[in-house]
Formats: C-alpha cells, sequence, structure tokens
C-alpha cells in the first residue's frame, strides 16, 4: 500500500479537458495531462486491497465488473507513488499488449468496482494507466521486442481489431510467423475505423502496429477473407486460423421510411469520416456530411455519442440522441445497482458536454421510441415520428417496452443516423467454412477453449461473444493465442 490513508487524505483528481466549445472545431484528443506529482497523489488513493475486486473482470446484471485483463492495478498505482514508472509499465504490460487503447477508450469497468468507491469516489485507475504508457513511449522504453527464435510454424489472423492485434502480438512472442488479414486499407479495425480520431488518435493506433510489424507481425490490408481469398485456402495454408472478424452486421431497423434519403447506419458515416480525415483532412468530401442539418441519432450507446460528437464537428444544425433506457439516476441505486457492478448514474460523455454548450441542453431524449421516418416528394427525410415507452413485465414474464398513449412527437431531421448495435459477424466466411453459430449468430467456441467445430479454425472477440468492450476483446485475443500455442506445440508458456 502506497499510504495507508491515502484514500481518505486526498480526493479524487482527473485531468481538465479542453473547452467543449472549442474542441469541436478541430478533430484532435481533448484530454489535457496531470503532473507526476498529481499522479502520484492518484496513486496513493489505491487501498491494495486484501482482495481486490478491480482485478476481476466477470460479467455482471447491467455490465462488467472489474478488469477483463486483470490488470495489475494496486501493484503499478504503488509503483507510480514510489516514482518507478519504467516498473509500473513492466507490471502494467504482463497483463494488457495495448495500454494506450484501453487507457482511452475503455469505460473502466476496474474504477466500478474500486474498494474506495464504496464510501466515496474510486482511484483514478484509467487516468494512470494512460499516464503510464505515455511516459513509456516519451522515455523510449518501448521498443519492438521480436522472438530469439521462431517455431516454424504460420498462423492467419482474420480482423485485424483489438482481439486480433492482441491474438497477433502474443503468437509472436511465442515464435510463431504471424501473417493478419484486413479488408480496409489500413490495420486497426474499429480502433482505426470505429472510434473518432477525438476519442483515440490514429497516430496512437499506428505507432502500435508499427511495432508489431518491426517485431515480426506480417499485415495485408485491402484483402477480404472469404471474396479475395478463400477462406479454405488459409486453412489449407497455414498451421491455425484465427477469426477476429468482429460483430459488424448492423441491426436492421426496418420501420416505415427507413429506405429514405438521409437515413444511414451509423458505421458508415463513422467511418467515412474518419478515412476521409485521414486521407485528405475532409477535403475529398467522401463521407456522409451533417452539416447544416438537423440530425437525430436514433441509439443511446457509445456509438451513438460517437455520432454526436462527429456531426457536430461537421456542423449540424440540431441534434438529438434517441434512447430506450430511462435516464439514469445521479447516485447509485445501492439495491438495484450495488458495488462491484459497473455503476450506472448519470454522466455527461465528451459528446453530450459538446452538444449542451452549443445548444444549451443535453441532447438525449429518454424513454422514447421511433415510429417511422417520413420524408418530403423528392424522397429526403424531413422528420420523425416518435412516441415515448415505458418498460413493462408482460404475462410470460418478460421485459418489454409498451408505448404510452398521448405521447407522440415530431422531430424534424433531415439526417438519421441508426446506432442500435450489430446482430453478429458477418456470413461470409461462417457460410464458407461450414461453421457452427451460437442462438446469436456469432460463431460458436467455447470461452477458455476458442476452437470451432472446423479443424485448426479458432474464433476470439466480437466474432465470439457479439458486441463488446475494447478490453474483452483484447482479454479473447490474448487467451485464443495460448490455446493456439498449445495446439500448436502441445504446451504454452503465454499467460
Amino acid at each position: 500500500m502506497s499510504t495507508p490513508t491515502g484514500f481518505m487524505e486526498f480526493k479524487r483528481q482527473l485531468p481538465g479537458d479542453r473547452s467543449p466549445s472549442e474542441r469541436v472545431k478541430d478533430w484532435e484528443q481533448f484530454h489535457k495531462h496531470m503532473s507526476d506529482e498529481e499522479l502520484r497523489t492518484q496513486g496513493s488513493r489505491c487501498m491494495d486491497c486484501g482482495t481486490p475486486y478491480c482485478h476481476t473482470g466477470i460479467d455482471m446484471i447491467g455490465g462488467t465488473s472489474g478488469c477483463p485483463v486483470h490488470n495489475l492495478i494496486p501493484e503499478w498505482n504503488h509503483l507510480i507513488y514510489r516514482d518507478l514508472w519504467k516498473e509500473a509499465l513492466d507490471r502494467l504490460h504482463k497483463t494488457n499488449n495495448f495500454p494506450e487503447f484501453t487507457g482511452t477508450v475503455c469505460p473502466a469497468p476496474c474504477e466500478g468496482s474500486c474498494t474506495v468507491g464504496l464510501i466515496g469516489q474510486p482511484v483514478a485507475i484509467k487516468t494512470i494507466e494512460q499516464a503510464i504508457i505515455d511516459r513509456g513511449f516519451e522515455e523510449g522504453w518501448v521498443v519492438p521486442e521480436p522472438p530469439e527464435k521462431r517455431t516454424g510454424h504460420k498462423v492467419a489472423v482474420v480482423g485485424s481489431g483489438p482481439a486480433g492485434l492482441a491474438c497477433a502480438a502474443q503468437l509472436n512472442k511465442a515464435g510463431h510467423e504471424v501473417t493478419v488479414y484486413e479488408r480496409s486499407d489500413r490495420i486497426g479495425g474499429l480502433l482505426m475505423y470505429g472510434i473518432p480520431t477525438m476519442k483515440l488518435d490514429k497516430a496512437v493506433v499506428q505507432r502500435r502496429v508499427d511495432l508489431l510489424a518491426a517485431e515480426g507481425v506480417k499485415f495485408v490490408t485491402n484483402t477480404e477473407i472469404g471474396k479475395d481469398i478463400p477462406a479454405q485456402q488459409l486453412v489449407d495454408e497455414f498451421a491455425a486460423v484465427v477469426l477476429c472478424g468482429g460483430a459488424t452486421k448492423p441491426r436492421e431497423f426496418n420501420i416505415e421510411g427507413s429506405q429514405l434519403k438521409g437515413v444511414h447506419y451509423a458505421m458508415p458515416f463513422l467511418s467515412g469520416t474518419i478515412k476521409s480525415y485521414l486521407d485528405s483532412g475532409l477535403s475529398d468530401g467522401n463521407f456522409l456530411s451533417a452539416k447544416d442539418k438537423d440530425v437525430i441519432v436514433i441509439g443511446g450507446g457509445d456509438t451513438g455519442s460517437d455520432c454526436v460528437a462527429t456531426a457536430l464537428r461537421h456542423g449540424c444544425t440540431s441534434i438529438t440522441q434517441f434512447g430506450t433506457h430511462t435516464k439514469a439516476p445521479m447516485q447509485r441505486d445501492q439495491l438495484q445497482n450495488p458495488w462491484p457492478q459497473f455503476p450506472n448514474v448519470y454522466t455527461l460523455d465528451y459528446a453530450h458536454e459538446e452538444a449542451k454548450a452549443l445548444f444549451g441542453e443535453d441532447p438525449r431524449e429518454f424513454s422514447i421510441m421511433t415510429t417511422r421516418f417520413v420524408g418530403d416528394e423528392e424522397g429526403q427525410l424531413k422528420e420523425l415520428h416518435t412516441i415515448d415507452i415505458q418498460r413493462i413485465v408482460d404475462e410470460t414474464g418478460r421485459k418489454i417496452y409498451q408505448p404510452i398513449p398521448g405521447t407522440e412527437r415530431v422531430f424534424p431531421a433531415q439526417m438519421a443516423l441508426i446506432a442500435i448495435g450489430f446482430d453478429g459477424p458477418e456470413s461470409t466466411i461462417i457460410e464458407e467454412l461450414g461453421l457452427a453459430q451460437d442462438r446469436r449468430s456469432n460463431v460458436k467456441a467455447r470461452y477458455g477453449k476458442y476452437t470451432t467445430n472446423a479443424d485448426k479454425v479458432f474464433a476470439a472477440g466480437d466474432m465470439r461473444r457479439g458486441q463488446s468492450l475494447v478490453v474483452w476483446a483484447i482479454h479473447e485475443g490474448r487467451e485464443v493465442a495460448r490455446e493456439v500455442d498449445k495446439f500448436l506445440m502441445g504446451a504454452s508458456v503465454l499467460p
């Protein structure tokens, strides 16, 4: 323990952000940095619990509790307090290949299960994690570490998102020759094209990709397995194939008027903007623009929030985000949402802060359902019709949403972005290889083993578990690498 009374002596402190009204004018990351002394003070708040729930990484009702990669959080908090930054980086990298990703975009379920949070504000775990990896790169401590010898086994990894990259990194450490296939023109999957640049700087992603390449991982872009190369060809040519293609099939939203011009799914909107920004600073115009439009985002999750932030930077006239869930309470409900569950409390995400700064209020509408889209005579969206809803338990015991009569409303809109989630992986590879699927259409592979019904074929990440957090993808990428190593070598030294 850094100091026995640190959690009582010092308050939680987070780095400041650039002003919302200013940062919407650019596409740069908006978090500021804390001094070493401030970070040491925050590290001192860690209690070094006898049972550190921040390690746990389990699914509980309402979300994840604790860190899925089982970060050694109390250890590196203590090392930061003692000003031992390089040692803290070593401990961090023991469990997490990419702390620069989780330190930036993870919702920090570790903080939700922090014991200090029982009586006050939790330790600023995510902030300290980000500071450690930033310091590691600044000091030149993070360098390529290619394996000393090769095993002669070749492994193909399909998909270069966090699961695919973590899997490739671990298998490469074990000495296998790893080739990662990506259908986009840049490596990174959702890290590159699914998360806006102001939330995750793409230079940070490319920096890690370059490190992996220097360590011996081979990357093949603009190549879609199942179309450009038959999936069976990989099975024939490689000792093992790991499918980490993600859950990229959008959930359909077929209501009246959904075919109108101006109605789009969220991911083409986000990825098109990111690619255009990286290619030309948006000067090529190859993206769906929200400029001068009333925009409605349907879906209350992180993807929807990213759509809000992106539309603001385009220069939309107004922005509203719909969610079917109720507005969260200001404080944790200890009966319905007890510690160490992830706290379901009202917060303003970065996008909501920005919208409030520009338009004067939280852009979210809660407990609302879109009933139809209405267009003009030219087939262009002009408005959305909605009704308020309430969640009830029906006669079979199911929880369903019930419309509330008399609460119909009309919202003007020239653009609607559908961000209601995903219905599992795309089917091309699944059908070609005859892979079994679970009831949610994900590739069927038991957690902890990751083997599919096809010989030599493994599956991990969102493609196996469904849409989830980046940190869960990294966890499964690491775990499937260990199982592949066992399959090839008979045993594994990978964690």
